[in-house]
């Protein structure tokens, strides 16, 4: 109750009252070309003929291009819609919101234009009463019998404001469903988001393995600089010297993902993939951890996307038993035939691993290797080792 009493201290009113205005203009304007027509071809035409014939004239214009473009910022900018611009034109939905616009609009100058009048009756009460045509003779009376023109008139200004009002949360909602996006707009929308979500996806799994790695790794290789700081400065150093390499690769994964949130171009550094494997387990040795790595098969035959998300699968399984079982010797293994690539990395289990490390990490080497068609699992194995295990085909079989 207390926003419908308010209508009339609110732009939007207003707003939809000059929205309607420019609808008449339009109907003018259609209406010259329609008598310029017929002075053209002069004849005898029914006033309902000719209303039809300018109301086809009025949708004709909306079947031209740039009709939507102007209508949805039209609509925007005095009905307040909300409307996305539009991608591709809906012609019959814009010749159908011209019709209804030029209607309605036409409906309303008309109502405004009577309250208008009845704003006038308090003026000829005031110069001693007289007689309007209003449709047919009022006669207003001077003095107190004439003061209902006052009343008259504030109604009719209120009257015309709620009519306003009204125009403006009809033609919001026509505007919506003329001039909002079509199916096939809506379609193409979704797409857009799921392809943008499906790209922050693989970021944050991509942040997640790259940069926890290095968290990881780097935590290791302090922790063994720091014991080997007076006993062996050798080794500190290497270790500091390990640190370092790691973290700026980090910071390179993640200058690369702002880059992508930001849309910027890609940066011509590579993805890690397969043949980086021998970084990873240098790195990870550096950190005073026994891993071994055995590959069978040829890299070079294993496509690039296949390669780099076992590279991801890898780093994320050896970061995972550096975390949870730190001290562990880590064993990979790799395995490439004519269809699948199957990677195993495995670790003694400490009891912790087995439960804790259900996390980010494996729910997105979950999603990886579903995105590609293949299969993953992990668990404990024998009840003393904790084994990661993926396979993932060489040939188009990604699940959608």
């Amino acid at each position: 109750m207390r926003q419908f009493l308010r209508l009339p201290f609110t732009t939007g009113p207003y707003r939809g009252a000059v929205h309607a205005f420019l609808g008449v203009v339009l109907a003018a304007s259609v209406a010259l070309v329609a008598s310029g027509l017929l002075i053209l071809w002069p004849t005898r035409i029914h006033a309902l003929v000719l209303g039809a014939a300018a109301l086809v004239l009025t949708g004709a214009i909306g079947l031209l291009r740039p009709t939507r473009r102007a209508s949805v910022r039209l609509a925007n900018g005095l009905l307040s819609t909300g409307l996305p611009a539009p991608r591709r034109p809906r012609r019959s939905a814009s010749a159908a919101w011209l019709v209804a616009w030029t209607i309605a609009g036409g409906f309303l100058a008309a109502v405004v234009s009577l309250a208008l009048f009845t704003l006038g009756l308090p003026v000829v009460w005031l110069n001693d009463g007289g007689t309007v045509m209003f449709g047919s003779e009022v006669t207003i009376a001077p003095g107190a019998d004439g003061a209902w023109t006052l009343a008259a008139a504030v109604g009719a200004a209120l009257a015309a404001v709620y009519l306003c009002a009204g125009y403006e949360a009809l033609m919001r909602r026509i505007a919506a469903l003329l001039l909002g996006p079509g199916l096939a707009e809506r379609l193409a929308a979704a797409e857009a988001d799921a392809d943008q979500a499906a790209a922050r996806n693989r970021l944050a799994r991509d942040l997640h393995d790259s940069i926890g790695h290095t968290l990881t790794a780097s935590t290791i290789q302090a922790a063994v600089a720091k014991q080997a700081m007076e006993s062996d400065p050798e080794s500190a150093r290497r270790a500091i010297e390990a640190i370092e390499g790691t973290s700026r690769a980090a910071l390179d994964d993640l200058d690369r993902a702002l880059g992508v949130l930001r849309g910027e171009p890609a940066t011509a550094r590579p993805e890690p993939a397969l043949a980086d494997l021998d970084l990873l387990r240098d790195r990870i040795a550096q950190t005073g951890t026994g891993i071994t790595m055995h590959l069978d098969g040829d890299p070079d035959s294993v496509p690039a996307t296949i390669s780099q998300e076992a590279y991801r699968i890898v780093q994320e399984g050896v970061t995972n038993a550096l975390r949870h079982a730190p001290g562990a010797e880590i064993r990979v293994h790799l395995d490439i035939t004519d269809d699948h690539l199957h990677v195993r990395v495995s670790n003694r289990s400490t009891g912790t691993t087995g439960t804790s490390a259900r996390g980010r990490g494996l729910t997105g080497i979950a999603e990886r290797v579903r995105l590609l068609g293949g299969d993953a699992s992990a668990g404990t194995e024998g009840g003393t080792d904790w084994t990661l295990q993926a396979t993932l085909p060489l040939r188009s079989t990604a699940r959608p």
